[in-house]
């Protein structure tokens, strides 16, 4: 997608255009707010700014619908292409690192209800395996900052793509 497209859509339209990226209404709406912009880098500092912080309800809304680590959507929808495009280092064929991600984010749902997030462009399984581990350790009040960042990382890459 072009910028110019993007800051000349109407409201309703931009912020249909960033949900895939992140589907938090105030975010969405703070980026279409705040057009136009003079570059993408412009846009993802904006992103950057309004992501922090997320609260607690819009980190819980946004995993809501949010695919495990190592089970890549298979739909038709922007959303569902980004996350495999981000999970491409997750080796399915690694049967023992395959069974560990499973075994790890059924740990990770039943301590802190919710799916374990992670920015996976770029990592290996095994480093999502190592940083899923690590982070079984955190406390609940640990881990919310935590997790609030990593939907922040994985928002930002998201925008960044959409208008390469």
């Amino acid at each position: 997608m072009e910028l110019d497209a993007f800051n000349g859509a109407d409201r309703d339209a931009a912020i249909g255009l960033l949900r895939p990226c992140l589907d938090v209404d105030r975010w969405c709406a703070e980026l279409a707010d705040g057009r136009p912009y003079d570059s993408v880098d412009d846009l993802a500092a904006r992103a950057e700014v309004v992501a922090m912080p997320f609260t607690h309800a819009e980190v819980e809304g946004a995993l809501a619908h949010h695919p495990r680590i190592g089970e890549r959507p298979s739909g038709p929808g922007a959303e569902a292409a980004m996350s495999r495009a981000e999970q491409a280092g997750v080796d399915p064929a690694d049967a023992q690192v395959a069974a560990a991600l499973a075994e790890g984010n059924r740990a990770y749902e039943e301590r802190f209800g919710r799916v374990f997030l992670i920015r996976a462009a770029g990592r290996s399984s095994r480093d999502i395996l190592d940083a899923l581990t690590e982070r079984l350790a955190h406390t609940p009040d640990d881990e919310e900052p935590v997790v609030a960042d990593q939907l922040r990382q994985i928002a930002v890459l998201r925008l960044r793509g959409l208008f390469a």
